[in-house]
């Protein structure tokens, strides 16, 4: 018989808070504290906001059995569910499929989810390459020192996604503005909601011009399908404000991250710049994502119903916390998990999430990521930061992980 496990979080004054800040002298990993978690086993609670305690999942074999699990549930507005916020507030933002169960998150996620199938992401390589030249190029041709996150990071990620689109680019200061305080973690509930509004009349905006006179992008896909009766006109916006917000604010991200990670292992950034090899490229970006995991709250979630997992049960109504960061340091699943090497195999992270809401627009991301490391290394080979590492601004205010500048010089 397997015994229930004893663990110190049956003590409210041994509960843990959560979430602890990163260390700023390891701005790449994560906090000590949320590392510490560990020693309780895979499963533990932490007293979140407005008091509440979750259960935060820290290893990498019951987050992937728990986001597989149709007892869980995404839907942010269940009593339990465990707001990433310190002021949840009321309404909320709807940002579609990503808060919503099946078989309306399958729904809706298949109306998009054929524009990210890795064939027709592949056809955009060519000219996500011309961007990342064209956007170098006139880096080269402006101010030194250069701000990477305004010249490259955010850039690119805000041009293909509005192209994809069909969002006009000279939109992107204001999308990319409003965008910011829907993920900022210190935003009031207030400012989130009027960005969000403001952002969902834009995209509104937007499907009544294509439903009018469509053209070759996803919301005149989206369009067609609202005349079909297959989408509300309401849906389709959520949708569009969906795949605005993460088609750039996530890969950008990544970019300004990824390219300071390897700018202090000089030695792993050599490989990258001097291959032709899109496996050892694709391979590197695999690396990254694990080691960086820039989803740093965690994916959230709340038991449907009871759910016996690794000696412990989770009730129905509790909230849960599944912590890619762990996740993806688990030293059972990845050797020396504190180590950058962009040379093992580490496919099986969790920086997409896992399960039937594994994030849908992953091929895209990578490819950006693939074509971006390379071409900023080669094109730029003494590209160095122009500042110490503990003067950078890293978005420790934010439910996505990443800098708000990254000064580089060459």
């Amino acid at each position: 018989m397997k015994m229930e496990l004893s663990t110190p979080t049956t003590a409210d004054a041994e509960i843990p808070d959560f979430p602890q800040p990163r260390s700023s002298a390891c701005p790449f990993d994560p906090s000590p504290e949320l590392r510490g978690l560990a020693q309780y086993g895979p499963l533990t609670k932490v007293r979140s906001w407005g008091d509440s305690t979750p259960w935060v999942v820290t290893t990498h074999a019951e987050q992937k059995a728990l986001l597989s699990d149709a007892r869980l549930s995404a839907d942010f507005s269940n009593p339990g569910f465990p707001s990433p916020v310190a002021h949840r507030g009321e309404g909320g933002t709807d940002l579609s499929f990503v808060g919503l169960d099946d078989p309306e998150h399958a729904r809706l996620r298949r109306m998009v989810s054929g524009v990210f199938t890795i064939k027709r992401v592949e056809a955009m390589r060519p000219a996500v390459q011309k961007m990342v030249d064209t956007f170098i190029d006139r880096m080269l041709a402006g101010p030194n020192p250069a701000d990477l996150v305004q010249a490259l990071a955010l850039p690119l990620p805000s041009l293909v996604i509005s192209e994809l689109l069909g969002v006009p680019y000279e939109d992107h200061e204001f999308f990319q503005t409003n965008s910011k305080t829907i993920v900022s973690a210190v935003a009031t509930p207030e400012q989130r909601k009027a960005a969000h509004t403001i952002l969902a009349d834009y995209l509104d905006h937007l499907v009544g011009e294509k439903l009018a006179q469509p053209g070759d992008d996803l919301l005149s896909r989206l369009g067609e399908q609202i005349k079909a009766g297959e989408l509300t006109r309401r849906e389709a916006v959520a949708m569009g404000v969906l795949l605005l917000l993460g088609g750039h604010e996530t890969t950008a991200n990544m970019i300004s991250l990824g390219t300071l990670l390897l700018l202090q292992h000089p030695e792993q950034l050599a490989v990258i710049r001097e291959t032709d090899d899109p496996k050892v490229i694709g391979a590197a970006v695999e690396e990254l994502l694990r080691y960086l995991s820039i989803v740093h709250l965690g994916r959230r979630r709340t038991a449907l119903e009871d759910i016996r997992i690794a000696g412990h049960t989770i009730r129905a109504g509790e909230g849960v916390i599944l912590l890619g960061e762990l996740a993806n340091r688990d030293p059972s699943v990845f050797p020396a998990p504190d180590r950058l090497d962009i040379t093992r195999d580490a496919r099986h992270h969790q920086a997409f999430g896992a399960g039937t809401h594994h994030c849908v627009g992953q091929p895209l991301a990578r490819m950006e990521l693939q074509v971006i490391y390379p071409t900023l290394f080669r094109r730029i080979p003494t590209l160095r930061v122009a500042t110490d590492l503990e003067q950078l601004p890293f978005k420790y205010d934010a439910v996505i992980y990443g800098m708000h500048e990254l000064p580089v010089t060459w």
